[in-house]
């Protein structure tokens, strides 16, 4: 259902990617009628991807009464073959979008009033893609770890883009050119890859139009989203987002996880060598040292952004746990198969 306004075009398009989200989506759409933008500056488009819940319903209903145009998008409508995963979703919603940028997050995120105006904000004339921080929120240990983890994440993909070597951002906050998406043929070349939605289309879009990468340094365009509950559903996460790495065609990305999983398992394997080479101590040490203070160093500018200063105590932690969860991860992602909302994923 749509309720329309009149024939102004919008600025912008939000594509919000759903399966099973009936719980997450109102607080989503709250939010976005909290916008600080014009309700007539901007659409908003659902896609479902074949939800077994309430979904469809829940957008339904929003619409009777959305100050703006929000539309649901039925992926079992899509004609032609049987399609889902959220890069079909995406790209079926870019068919329809009327706006000249899309703007992307996911059903299970919350917005700030002026996220839509930051975005707007940052689109300059030679702009075609803009990446946004998120921000991972939870109480107790393994909430802070991820969230402290992302925040690292987060940070080196805007250096990344800063030093014109993008490698990584997250598809629940980043908006680009409908008309440079369809220049870079979007998502075909990786289409078969079920994750990976963000990245492959920031790396093409580089490829493209280097010049044209941003990132959204705007505390008013952080995006929120809980951390995984429990640490089976976070290695499943991670071992979905882990899954695109070998598909990468671009070495900026390749170079950073090989250099960042190749730092700590060093130290991992120095300390584990330690019992039968007792002199390699002072030298552990301070690899271990330089590492922590490395660390502490880039991730204090990063917490401050967040707020999230309180986080800095975890960064031990954090060391000593990365290497064995990293390669966990890694292998998993390479072995390939994880489930993810319901669906076994090959």
């Amino acid at each position: 259902m749509e309720r329309r306004r009149g024939g102004e075009v919008p600025l912008l398009t939000v594509l919000i990617a759903a399966r099973n989200e009936a719980a997450n989506l109102p607080q989503l759409l709250a939010d976005l009628q909290r916008q600080t933008l014009a309700p007539s500056a901007f659409e908003v488009i659902v896609v479902d991807d074949h939800s077994t819940d309430d979904t469809a319903a829940v957008i339904n209903q929003a619409a009777l009464n959305s100050a703006f145009v929000l539309r649901l998008l039925r992926l079992a409508d899509v004609p032609g073959p049987v399609c889902t995963g959220k890069k079909a979703a995406l790209e079926a919603a870019v068919a329809t979008a009327r706006a000249p940028w899309v703007v992307c997050t996911d059903a299970d995120c919350r917005l700030q009033p002026n996220w839509l105006a930051a975005h707007q904000q940052a689109h300059d004339y030679n702009a075609h893609f803009v990446s946004g921080p998120v921000l991972l929120t939870g109480q107790g240990l393994l909430a802070e770890l991820q969230g402290l983890e992302l925040a690292a994440l987060v940070a080196s993909g805007a250096a990344g883009i800063m030093l014109g070597e993008p490698t990584m951002c997250n598809g629940a906050n980043l908006s680009y050119r409908r008309a440079s998406f369809a220049a870079v043929g979007g998502y075909a070349g990786n289409a078969q890859v079920a994750s990976g939605d963000d990245e492959f289309l920031l790396h093409k879009l580089h490829a493209a139009f280097p010049e044209g990468i941003r990132f959204l340094r705007d505390e008013q365009a952080i995006v929120r989203t809980a951390a995984q509950p429990t640490l089976r559903q976070l290695l499943r996460q991670r071992v979905r987002w882990a899954s695109k790495w070998q598909h990468y065609h671009t070495a900026a990305p390749q170079r950073l996880a090989v250099l960042v999983l190749s730092a700590n398992v060093a130290l991992a394997g120095g300390a584990v060598a330690l019992p039968w080479y007792p002199p390699l101590l002072p030298w552990a040490l301070a690899a271990w040292t330089l590492k922590l203070g490395a660390d502490v160093l880039f991730l204090m500018p990063v917490l401050q952004f967040f707020q999230r200063m309180r986080w800095l105590r975890w960064v031990p932690v954090l060391q000593v746990a990365y290497a064995p969860y990293a390669l966990l991860v890694g292998l998993a992602g390479l072995r390939g198969g994880y489930e993810w909302k319901g669906r076994q994923v090959r």
